[in-house]
């Protein structure tokens, strides 16, 4: 994989899980890395931590032009924050609705509204979208996630499309269910926990979960410029669970 040295990155909510793992991964590789998170206490050197809140988009700016000043400019901006809901159509509130969307899809709006600027001014400018499998795969008690991150996936086409002549590409990964702080507190609030966990990695044909350094490799790539002609593009990471249908293994 090409490297990154030289090169300013932005990652949102990399204090854990697929964040942090996308931040590791960028900084290992030679990029100078930014992370912003409602929690950024206790980051490892050498990510750089910038407090935001990306459903406040004063917050979103002034944490933007905050990592942008400490990195001398952006060039890849990974916008992972994001956060879940459990349940049917009829089982959420419109309050939830509301702030699930607000945070998936108009967190993404604010914080690429705000490294435009920046990323216009880099000779290599790479927007990545964390979606997933929940915007093309229909999943039980998933509909609200499901609809933020179909929108997520649109939104992705949509940018591409608009920014592709300034010399930014976006593209975005569809991970499947990964091994992550979020499925754990899941796991742990099931009535059986490690059943929960087999059928979780069952549905994926792999036969487990994704774990969040194999979606950063991804994210990794898409932003690096071994994929510079790659944009308007959604890599899945989910273990073939979008486009693979194997037959049931055969019981002795």
């Amino acid at each position: 994989m090409t490297g990154l040295t030289g090169l300013r990155a932005l990652v949102t909510g990399g204090a854990s899980g697929i964040g942090l793992a996308t931040a590791r991964a960028l900084a290992a590789r030679g990029a100078a890395v930014a992370v912003l998170d409602l929690e950024p206490a206790g980051m490892p050197e050498p990510l750089f931590a910038v407090k935001a809140d990306v459903s406040d988009d004063t917050s979103v700016r002034a944490a933007v032009d905050t990592a942008a000043t400490e990195l001398g400019g952006i060039d890849i901006l990974v916008n992972n924050a994001g956060i879940g809901a459990v349940g049917t159509v009829e089982d959420n509130p419109d309050e939830l609705w509301h702030r699930v969307l607000d945070v998936n899809v108009l967190g993404v709006v604010r914080t690429t509204r705000a490294a435009l600027p920046h990323l216009r001014r880099s000779p290599h400018a790479a927007v990545v979208n964390t979606c997933s499998i929940a915007a093309t795969a229909g999943l039980p008690q998933r509909a609200l996630y499901s609809a933020s991150k179909g929108a997520v996936l649109s939104l992705t086409l949509a940018m591409a499309a608009d920014h592709v002549r300034e010399g930014i590409r976006v593209n975005c990964v569809n991970p499947g269910t990964a091994d992550t702080p979020w499925v754990a507190r899941l796991l742990a609030a099931a009535d059986d926990p490690e059943g929960e966990r087999s059928a979780l990695g069952a549905r994926q044909p792999m036969g487990r979960l994704v774990t969040a350094e194999e979606v950063a490799a991804s994210i990794v790539y898409l932003a690096s410029p071994a994929a510079a002609s790659v944009t308007g593009t959604t890599l899945a990471v989910d273990g073939g669970m979008q486009g693979l249908r194997p037959r049931p293994a055969v019981r002795p």
